[in-house]
């Protein structure tokens, strides 16, 4: 028998089943958009920063600008350049910093830039100018997120010298929300009276930009009057709830499940310890099984978590460990070695949300997906 070399095998090698996956529906993600559009009557903005909300970048990138996005708003360029490199087209937008040594390939890209204040506005004139071409940019306007963006009260003067600098072309004027998913909170009406003073003001001085937006998920779908030219949606796109005042309309669906395997059931006698610092003791015996799911995929280590399997709940008892992590099977005597289990997603009659896992995590449902690891395999539909 003819044993071929590792390096000839490895060519044709595909994993077809996997112990611990996302099963990611771009068809839902494309049907959002279409919803979102539909519901504000305004062009959209996907933005799709930290790795497309841990679904995988490229793939949501070319799934966008396929439902009809206008544009896709990353932070970084390195995610506006993984985007390029996939052979993916379509107006994409960094909204945060970008280094000046990096403006050959934005121009290069057709890349737009976000400019918050005035020495990274020069930095990227004389840039693009040392370059011999022009660069477009949105300026930044902080109407009370005190983050990133010219204070308000100078935002017409900055827009004012962003126009006379060369190489520059000013394509957008945006700011940003810090309370729009708390509805009743004022903040938003404060920020949005602001900056449509600014606004007004801009329009007097005959220096509208194009693209006006202010609107992220929760305002989009809370606050008509901060719709201006774009909404700039991301959480929602997803099928996830922005926050829970602000609750998604029902035809929006969820994008992501995430699944793992059974890979080992045993018997456990009472008074036995569980996993690492055996901080869970049985009480009796109890049927116990581990599931191939641990932190290093972003399954926190706190203490409560549950699973699905057999359509039945079950308990993750124990330390979570960075690979595995056990479960009580009392309940689901019928499961079996590679048995399907759900962590997010749905199973027979049960559910587990993201906003569920964010609830008992004691954080928000943005950071439960923004940690699902990048050594999660990210299986693609297109329902």
């Amino acid at each position: 028998m003819r044993y071929l070399p590792r390096m000839d095998i490895l060519p044709h090698m595909t994993i077809t089943g996997h112990t611990d996956w996302l099963e990611i529906d771009l068809g839902a993600f494309k049907n959002n958009i279409q919803i979102m559009k539909k519901v504000t009557g305004k062009p959209v903005m996907a933005v799709i920063k930290a790795n497309g909300y841990g679904h995988g970048l490229a793939e949501i990138a070319r799934a966008a600008f396929h439902g009809g996005a206008a544009i896709c708003g990353v932070a970084r360029v390195e995610e506006a350049i993984r985007i390029r490199k996939k052979g993916i087209h379509g107006k994409i937008l960094v909204m945060g910093w970008a280094m000046p040594e990096n403006i050959h390939f934005v121009l290069a890209e057709d890349i737009s830039l976000t400019v918050s204040d005035m020495a990274t506005a020069k930095d990227y004139s004389d840039a693009a100018v040392l370059k011999g071409g022009i660069l477009h940019i949105h300026a930044k306007i902080d109407s009370g997120m005190n983050r990133l963006g010219v204070p308000v009260e100078q935002g017409l003067e900055f827009l004012k010298t962003l126009n006379s600098l060369p190489g520059l072309q000013v394509d957008g004027l945006f700011t940003h929300f810090a309370r729009a998913d708390e509805i009743t909170s004022g903040t938003t009406e404060q920020q949005l009276e602001r900056f449509s003073k600014l606004m007004a003001d801009v329009k007097k001085a005959g220096l509208t930009p194009s693209m006006v937006h202010a609107a992220n998920s929760a305002a989009a779908l809370s606050f008509p009057a901060a719709r201006f030219d774009m909404v700039r949606p991301g959480i929602a796109l997803f099928g996830i709830n922005p926050s829970k005042d602000t609750i998604l309309p029902k035809e929006f669906k969820p994008v992501l499940e995430w699944k793992t395997r059974l890979i080992s059931i045993k018997d456990i006698a009472a008074g036995s310890g569980i996993s690492y610092g055996h901080h869970y003791i049985t009480s009796m015996q109890e049927r116990v099984g581990v599931i191939a799911v641990g932190y290093a995929d972003g399954f926190r280590r706190v203490v409560g978590n549950e699973v699905i399997i057999r359509g039945k709940r079950a308990p993750v008892i124990g330390n979570i460990c960075m690979d595995q992590c056990m479960i009580n099977m009392d309940a689901v005597p019928e499961a079996a070695l590679g048995d399907e289990v759900v962590l997010i997603g749905k199973q027979g009659n049960e559910h587990i949300s993201a906003e569920m896992i964010a609830k008992h995590w004691g954080t928000i449902s943005y950071e439960v997906v923004c940690g699902l690891t990048a050594r999660l395999p990210r299986n693609y539909k297109d329902s």
